[in-house]
Order: structure tokens, then sequence, then C-alpha cells
């Protein structure tokens, strides 16, 4: 996550990155498998769930109308088919069925957003974290057309700057003469032309601009499909992929999945054609009310996704193979590799995923190996060059304990991770463990970063999580420290007590159990209530029983999420940490979403065809109108919301006399008949 963090700096910032876009795409996805397998890891604050990076400090910060998002990527074939999938599932369409989608070359450039009023052209923002941009109007207003026909009087479009190859070169040839640092490729060069504090300086750039997207107007819609919208804004005197005498080559509307993969491959082998860079294709659904229906998840609209072109390959050869042990206790293995140079980047180190790999591919010490920069995670040893393995090397054995603390490492059923069993006891996860349980999506603790808990920790103040609330007994301790004065220790102190007052969910999440995310733990919350409702769940659920069967009751729920509370609290010293922390806090009980709601606090269960919404969309409205969902059928239910060919549920809601509706009196009931 800090690699992530520091990339995005570099790239979204300062313009000059250390790793190609292929490397950090392969880090981000390994951070969302990361945080899909381990659920409470992930916080608000992980990059998973932003986009970009924090605007300069030398630009003004001007809040966006409307965030702009990022995209989620796609690497292959099998990656996109399953995107249309989902789509199809999303919106009820059958697997025939029409579902258009716009394909749009995917520009390396820099991101931005440009609002008109009255036709001409008033503000330009850079992305920035995606909430907040970087104005930079005056440089903008150098690049873009800045009197509009027949605009609306209000318009705001987005788009990228970007530079060609032959501006690169002449600007790297100046740069040269001049004895001035060159530019590493077309991006950086685009990106640090449009920051400038002098305008005259962008000006003289020769940079290019494609505006792709625009905010919409809901009273005043530009089209009714993403490919008439961008005709649209080119009639209005805008550069889109239809301003140039070969638009075809750049923009296509496909009337299935499978013209859009033919369009990918052509564009593919074209690529070095067009005198600028693009890193992929970006696939959108055409119509925009299937667009508005599918809405985001997260960072990334659910209608649009970028296919990335396909990774650069180089040979190499590995020096040593030495193990990471992860925030959750994963002992991961890297090879050390000597550095080669993979598509301009410097590549010097390499996952080797687990123990299985190293056995499958046969990695050891010595051998040459091909480097792959993308795939699941970036850099990855692709495949060992057995012809040139050098006599007397000798095949890995995995270790069998921990190299931090030295306890055993262990693995589970079902999994390919080796994991140490140290627990708290493992420094390597300790920290990671107390600096999550003191994040913003957790107990949200001001002022006591990894760096303090590391120091605290080393010096014997903390050492579970508890120990947080005893810090104002060290007081005079910590003020003696370098860096701490008496206004940061105040400080600190103060936001240490505004975290005894916390929401359950909040708390539940903070815990780190093992596949209890975010959303899991808002569940669990809205299921139990209180804190004293849950924890004494909690304590039986070890014995199974009625407490097991409760949590299988709450749709979203599964049996990952029960054996990993099962699991937390068969151990004593976890129910003991559970039972202090409970003794120093004030838990909050949790709140409906929407009090206002006629559903508000009501539990649901949908069975049955539906067939004016998808089962995913009238769970998520239920949700958002503060109903708890669940799975199946209890004296609890409130309402079973009963589509055609419901069956069991169904005589289940009759045999315990719950309320039963049709599909059209449930939408009638939450005001959308």
């Amino acid at each position: 996550m800090a690699q992530i963090r520091h990339h995005n700096a570099l790239y979204y910032q300062y313009d000059a990155p250390e790793i190609s876009d292929a490397q950090y795409d392969a880090l981000f996805r390994e951070l969302q498998k990361l945080e899909a397998e381990h659920p409470q890891l992930q916080t608000p604050e992980s990059p998973t769930q932003k986009v970009g990076a924090p605007a300069l400090e030398k630009f003004a910060k001007v809040r966006h109308s409307k965030p702009m998002l990022s995209l989620a990527n796609a690497f292959d074939e099998a990656d996109v088919r399953e995107w249309d999938e989902r789509n199809r599932k999303f919106l009820n369409l059958s697997a025939d069925a029409p579902l258009a989608y716009v394909c749009e070359l995917k520009i390396d450039g820099l991101s931005f957003s440009a609002r008109y009023e009255q036709g001409r052209f008033v503000q330009g923002l850079t992305r920035g974290d995606g909430e907040m941009g970087e104005n930079v109007t005056d440089n903008l207003a150098t690049v873009l057309d800045t009197v509009l026909t027949g605009a609306p009087d209000i318009l705001e479009v987005r788009g990228e700057v970007y530079m060609t190859h032959d501006a690169f070169g002449r600007l790297n040839a100046s740069r040269l003469e001049q004895g001035e640092p060159v530019f590493a490729n077309p991006r950086n060069a685009a990106a640090g032309s449009l920051r400038q504090l002098d305008a005259s300086i962008t000006a003289g750039r020769s940079l290019e601009y494609c505006v792709y997207s625009w905010v919409e107007d809901k009273e005043a819609p530009l089209s009714t499909t993403q490919y008439g919208a961008i005709e649209k804004l080119c009639d209005f005197g805008l550069k889109t992929f239809f301003k140039n005498p070969e638009h075809l080559h750049y923009i296509y509307r496909a009337e299935n999945i499978d013209q859009v993969l033919v369009f990918y491959l052509e564009r593919l082998q074209d690529r070095n054609r067009l005198g600028w860079d693009i890193d992929g294709i970006v696939y959108k659904v055409d119509d925009l009310s299937y667009q508005q229906r599918l809405g985001n998840v997260g960072r990334a609209p659910r209608w649009a996704i970028a296919h990335k072109f396909p990774a650069e390959r180089a040979f190499t050869v590995v020096e040593a193979i030495d193990i990471q042990v992860g925030r959750t206790g994963a002992l991961t293995p890297v090879a050390r590799l000597k550095p080669v140079t993979v598509g301009g980047v410097v590549v010097s180190n390499a996952t080797l995923h687990n123990e299985d790999e190293i056995r499958r591919k046969d990695v050891r010490v010595g051998d040459t190996v091909v480097i792959q920069r993308a795939g699941d995670v970036i850099p990855q040893v692709v495949e060992v060059v057995a012809d040139k393995r050098p006599e007397g090397t000798h095949e890995y054995h995995f270790p069998t304990h921990c190299p931090v603390c030295g306890s055993l490492a262990a693995r589970e059923e079902g999994e390919v991770a080796l994991r140490c069993t140290g627990g708290l006891l493992c420094e390597a996860q300790l920290v990671e463990r107390i600096r999550h349980f003191v994040a913003r999506g957790a107990l949200d603790i001001e002022g006591l970063g990894e760096k303090q808990i590391a120091a605290f920790w080393a010096d014997g103040l903390i050492k579970t999580v508890a120990d947080i609330f005893t810090l104002h007994e060290k007081a005079a301790l910590i003020e003696s420290r370098e860096g701490w004065g008496k206004k940061s220790l105040e400080n600190l102190l103060a936001a240490i007590e505004r975290a005894r007052n916390v929401q359950l969910e909040k708390f539940i999440y903070g815990l780190g159990i093992r596949h209890i995310g975010e959303v899991n733990a808002k569940l669990l919350a809205r299921h139990f209530g209180s804190a004293a409702a849950w924890a004494q769940a909690m304590a039986a659920l070890p014995q199974g029983g009625e407490a097991a069967q409760a949590l299988e009751r709450i749709d979203g729920v599964g049996p990952k999420v029960i054996a990993a509370l099962a699991e937390f609290f068969r151990e004593p010293h976890n129910r003991e940490l559970v039972e202090t922390l409970l003794a120093v806090l004030h838990i909050q009980d949790a709140q409906a979403v929407a009090a206002s709601s006629p559903v508000s606090g009501k539990t649901v269960v949908f069975t049955g065809t539906l067939t004016r919404i998808t089962r995913a969309e009238a769970k998520a409205r239920a949700e958002a109108l503060g109903a708890k969902v669940a799975s199946s059928v209890s004296a609890k239910t409130d309402y079973v919301v009963a589509g055609a060919d419901a069956g069991s549920k169904l005589a289940k809601a009759r045999e315990l006399d719950v309320a039963i509706l049709s599909e059209d009196a449930w939408l009638t009931l939450i005001g959308n008949s």
C-alpha cells in the first residue's frame, strides 16, 4: 500500500514515475487481490478506494463538481468477457440480448476537467485525487479550444492532454541543447508542461488534447448514448476521437463483445503508427440509461473498463530468494534479480508468489529467468530458462518458520500461502494490526501513524491495541521523546479520548479479523445492533449452534466469514482483548441508514425471479433505504418479496405468516412504482 501511494505521488503530482504503467497496474491488482482475500485490511485511505494523488501545494485546489473516477482494468479476453457478463447480469439481460459498447483509445497523458460557460472556457483542473484538482486554468487555455459553438450555457468536459512523438522529440532535443534534463517519455513531458507556473512555457510545448466524457446535465442531456454524446461534443468544436480524418481508428461502436475484441486486436497491431502513446482501449456501455443503472463501485464505474495492452518481457539472473512476511503473516518469496531494463524500467525484484509456484517453476538461485511486467503481480518470474541453468544449483526449500519471529509457518486448508502463527507476537504483523485499529475506517486516532506505533512498540509502550488507552499514564515518557512536545502529546491524548466513543461497525472492523472488511462489519453491526448483543453471540460462536445459525441468516455473510469469526473468538487471548476493549470504550449502537424510509430497520428477503429490476439492484436499493437484506426467512423477517417461480422461501413465509409482497408492491412501498 505504501509503495502504491509513493508511486501515485510520483505519477500524479511530480510527473516522474519510477516504474511503468504495467508495473503499477500489477501492484494495484496485487493490493486488490490482497484486500479481496482479507477485507479487514481495506480502509477508506487505501489506494483502491481513491483516485490519483492530492493536488500539489503550488496550485490552488478546487473541488470537482463531480468526482473524476478511475477505471477498472482488464488484461485479457477472459477479463473483458467476464465484465460483459457482469453487466448483463446486473441489467437482467440475456446472453443474446443487444448490448452495445463504445471503444475508445486510452491515451497516455494527463487527465483534466474543463468548464465552459456561455460557450467560453472558464476553468481547468487536473484530476488530483479525484475529489480535489489543481487549478491550471491559464495553462489549459493554451491547449484547449476556448470558444465553442452551440454548446449548453454550462458544459463541463473531461479529457486527456498529451504530446505527440514528434513534439516530444523536438522538446528533448531543445532541452539537450540548453543543457537541461530530458523527459523520460511523452506522458511525463505533457504532464510537466501543463503544470508550469508560467503559462507561456506550456504554450510553447505543442500539447494536444482529446475530450472523452462530460458531466451529465439531467435536465438537458447531450444524447441518449455515449457515442452520440461524443459526436455532440465534437459538433461544439471540441477535439474528440471524431475530429480527425481517420476517426474510425480511434472510436468505434461495437454491437457486441466479440466486435469489441476485434477492435482491440486491430488497434494493438497499429498502435505504433498513431504518432502518440496509447496503453490500451477503453470500453463503455453505449446506452446512457444503462450507465446510470450500473453506477459505480468504489473508485470506478461499473459500465466502463480499460483493456490494457500486453506486458513486456526480459531475461535476467536470480541472485537470491528472500522471504517477506506480510501484514497478515503470509510468507511471500521474492526473487532478487540482477538488474535488467524492461521497456525503459530497471527491474531488480520479482515476486515468486508462494511455495507451490516456486516448486512448479523450479526456480533456483543462479537460474536465468524470464521476467514479465504485467499480470497479477508485477514484476513476476514467468519461467526458468532450463538450458542456461549453471551446474551445482540446488532446489529451493521453503522455510518452516517465520524469519521475523521464529514461529511456525503453517498453511491453512484450501490456501496456498504459508502464514506465521505468531499473531500478535510477530513484529511483522503487530504494527500493522495496531495501525489498522487506529485507521480512519476504524477508531480514527489522528496522530498515531505507523511511524509512531512502531516507535511505541519498540520501546514497550504498546504491546496490544488495548495499550493505546493507557498511554496517558506514560505521558511524561512520551513527551521526553524526540519529536514530541507538550502540544503534540496533548493532541494525541485528546484524539485517543475521542476514539473511546466509537460506532459498533468501526469497532468490529478495527479488530482486524480475517475476512471482516468494512462491508461485513456493517452487516454484523446492523444485525446485532449493540456491542453487548454482538459480544454475547461471538462468545458462543465457537460452539456453533444458534449463534452460527444466526450469522448464516445474514445475507452477505458466508462460511469464510463465520469460520474466521469462530477462529478469532476460539483463542482465549482474543476474547480477553475484546473484553478489555469493551470495558474501556463507549461503543455506540448501530444506526439505520435511512431512518425516514418506510423499510428502514426492516428485514427483507427476496425470492424468485424479479422482472423490473435485477436482484442486485433490489438488494442495493433496500440497503440504501436502511433495510436488512437476509438470505433466509425466519420469524424476524418483515417482508418477503416474491418474484416468479418463488419456492421454499415463499412457503416458509406463509408458514410463519410473514408479509408477502409482489415486485410491483415492493417498488410502490419504497416509492419507485
